[in-house]
Protein backbone atom coordinates (compact mmCIF):
# COMPACT_ATOMS: atom_id res chain seq x y z
CA UNK A 1 0.00 0.00 0.00
CA UNK A 2 1.41 3.41 -0.96
CA UNK A 3 2.28 5.84 1.84
CA UNK A 4 -0.34 8.38 0.75
CA UNK A 5 -3.11 5.74 0.77
CA UNK A 6 -2.22 4.81 4.35
CA UNK A 7 -1.91 8.51 5.25
CA UNK A 8 -5.38 9.30 3.84
CA UNK A 9 -6.93 6.38 5.73
CA UNK A 10 -5.29 7.36 9.03
CA UNK A 11 -6.18 11.03 8.52
CA UNK A 12 -9.77 9.96 7.85
CA UNK A 13 -9.94 8.08 11.14
CA UNK A 14 -8.32 10.98 13.00
CA UNK A 15 -10.81 13.48 11.58
CA UNK A 16 -13.66 11.12 12.49
CA UNK A 17 -12.45 11.01 16.09
CA UNK A 18 -12.15 14.79 16.23
CA UNK A 19 -15.56 15.32 14.60
CA UNK A 20 -17.31 12.87 16.92
CA UNK A 21 -15.65 14.47 19.95
CA UNK A 22 -16.78 17.94 18.89
CA UNK A 23 -20.27 16.56 18.22
CA UNK A 24 -20.47 15.04 21.70
CA UNK A 25 -19.26 18.29 23.22
CA UNK A 26 -21.93 20.23 21.34
CA UNK A 27 -24.58 17.75 22.54
CA UNK A 28 -23.47 18.17 26.14
CA UNK A 29 -23.18 21.96 25.90
CA UNK A 30 -25.80 23.22 23.43
CA UNK A 31 -24.35 26.75 23.46
CA UNK A 32 -21.41 25.32 21.47
CA UNK A 33 -23.67 24.72 18.48
CA UNK A 34 -21.91 27.79 17.02
CA UNK A 35 -19.16 25.31 16.06
CA UNK A 36 -21.44 23.32 13.76
CA UNK A 37 -19.54 24.32 10.57
CA UNK A 38 -16.30 22.97 12.04
CA UNK A 39 -18.07 19.76 13.12
CA UNK A 40 -19.61 19.28 9.67
CA UNK A 41 -16.32 19.84 7.83
CA UNK A 42 -14.41 17.53 10.18
CA UNK A 43 -16.87 14.74 9.42
CA UNK A 44 -17.57 15.32 5.72
CA UNK A 45 -14.25 16.61 4.38
CA UNK A 46 -12.20 14.98 7.11
CA UNK A 47 -13.71 11.54 7.49
CA UNK A 48 -15.80 10.90 4.38
CA UNK A 49 -13.68 12.62 1.72
CA UNK A 50 -10.31 11.45 3.10
CA UNK A 51 -11.60 7.87 3.24
CA UNK A 52 -12.83 8.12 -0.35
CA UNK A 53 -9.50 9.60 -1.47
CA UNK A 54 -7.48 6.83 0.20
CA UNK A 55 -9.64 3.97 -1.02
CA UNK A 56 -9.88 5.41 -4.54
CA UNK A 57 -6.11 5.82 -4.83
CA UNK A 58 -5.75 2.18 -3.86
CA UNK A 59 -8.50 0.55 -5.95
CA UNK A 60 -8.91 2.66 -9.11
CA UNK A 61 -5.52 1.69 -10.58
CA UNK A 62 -6.29 -1.96 -9.86
CA UNK A 63 -9.82 -1.78 -11.28
CA UNK A 64 -8.72 -0.02 -14.47
CA UNK A 65 -5.46 -1.88 -14.98
CA UNK A 66 -3.66 1.46 -15.34
CA UNK A 67 -0.80 2.72 -13.20
CA UNK A 68 -1.55 5.73 -11.01
CA UNK A 69 -0.72 8.80 -13.07
CA UNK A 70 1.39 10.51 -10.38
CA UNK A 71 2.31 9.43 -6.87
CA UNK A 72 3.92 12.84 -6.33
CA UNK A 73 0.62 14.57 -7.07
CA UNK A 74 -1.18 12.16 -4.72
CA UNK A 75 1.26 13.11 -1.96
CA UNK A 76 0.76 16.81 -2.64
CA UNK A 77 -2.97 16.17 -2.55
CA UNK A 78 -2.66 14.70 0.96
CA UNK A 79 -0.78 17.75 2.25
CA UNK A 80 -3.13 20.23 0.56
CA UNK A 81 -6.29 18.50 1.75
CA UNK A 82 -5.25 17.96 5.36
CA UNK A 83 -3.48 21.31 5.77
CA UNK A 84 -6.41 23.06 4.16
CA UNK A 85 -8.94 21.29 6.34
CA UNK A 86 -6.94 22.11 9.46
CA UNK A 87 -6.93 25.82 8.56
CA UNK A 88 -10.59 25.69 7.57
CA UNK A 89 -11.56 24.06 10.86
CA UNK A 90 -9.47 26.47 12.94
CA UNK A 91 -11.08 29.35 11.07
CA UNK A 92 -14.58 28.04 11.79
CA UNK A 93 -13.70 27.53 15.46
CA UNK A 94 -12.31 31.09 15.70
CA UNK A 95 -15.15 32.71 13.74
CA UNK A 96 -17.21 33.73 16.81
CA UNK A 97 -14.21 35.48 18.38
CA UNK A 98 -11.89 36.84 15.68
CA UNK A 99 -13.70 37.67 12.48
CA UNK A 100 -10.86 39.03 10.33
CA UNK A 101 -8.34 36.32 11.16
CA UNK A 102 -10.98 33.62 11.02
CA UNK A 103 -12.16 34.69 7.58
CA UNK A 104 -8.57 34.61 6.31
CA UNK A 105 -8.08 31.08 7.74
CA UNK A 106 -11.33 29.88 6.18
CA UNK A 107 -10.44 31.42 2.81
CA UNK A 108 -6.92 29.96 2.70
CA UNK A 109 -8.02 26.59 4.08
CA UNK A 110 -10.93 26.33 1.69
CA UNK A 111 -8.70 27.20 -1.26
CA UNK A 112 -6.13 24.59 -0.24
CA UNK A 113 -8.85 21.94 0.19
CA UNK A 114 -10.29 22.78 -3.21
CA UNK A 115 -6.85 22.57 -4.85
CA UNK A 116 -6.40 19.15 -3.25
CA UNK A 117 -9.74 17.99 -4.66
CA UNK A 118 -8.79 19.28 -8.12
CA UNK A 119 -5.47 17.40 -7.88
CA UNK A 120 -7.42 14.23 -7.03
CA UNK A 121 -9.77 14.68 -9.97
CA UNK A 122 -6.90 15.31 -12.39
CA UNK A 123 -4.79 12.42 -11.09
CA UNK A 124 -7.59 9.85 -11.24
CA UNK A 125 -8.88 11.10 -14.57
CA UNK A 126 -5.42 10.63 -16.08
CA UNK A 127 -5.15 7.25 -14.36
CA UNK A 128 -8.45 6.04 -15.82
CA UNK A 129 -7.32 7.06 -19.31
CA UNK A 130 -3.72 5.99 -18.68
CA UNK A 131 -1.33 3.35 -19.82
CA UNK A 132 -2.23 -0.30 -19.41
CA UNK A 133 0.03 -2.08 -16.94
CA UNK A 134 2.43 -4.64 -18.37
CA UNK A 135 1.45 -8.28 -18.05
CA UNK A 136 3.44 -10.44 -15.65
CA UNK A 137 3.57 -14.17 -15.01
CA UNK A 138 2.51 -15.19 -11.53
CA UNK A 139 5.25 -17.34 -9.98
CA UNK A 140 2.68 -19.35 -7.99
CA UNK A 141 0.10 -20.17 -10.65
CA UNK A 142 2.15 -19.59 -13.81
CA UNK A 143 -0.76 -17.55 -15.21
CA UNK A 144 -0.50 -14.26 -17.02
CA UNK A 145 -2.04 -11.30 -15.17
CA UNK A 146 -1.67 -7.52 -15.06
CA UNK A 147 1.32 -6.29 -13.11
CA UNK A 148 0.98 -4.18 -9.98
CA UNK A 149 -0.01 -0.59 -10.73
CA UNK A 150 3.08 1.50 -10.04
CA UNK A 151 3.43 5.13 -11.09
CA UNK A 152 6.15 5.66 -13.64
CA UNK A 153 6.31 9.44 -13.83
CA UNK A 154 6.64 10.55 -10.28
Amino acid sequence: MDWFVRAFLKASLTWLGLGVTLGLTMAALPALVIYRPAHMHMNLLGFVAMMIFGVAYHVIPRFTGHALFSTRLAGAHWWLSNGGLLLLTCGFLAMPYANREAVICVAIGGTMSALGAYAFIFNLWRTIDGRVMPLTVSPLTQTVRPGLPLATNG
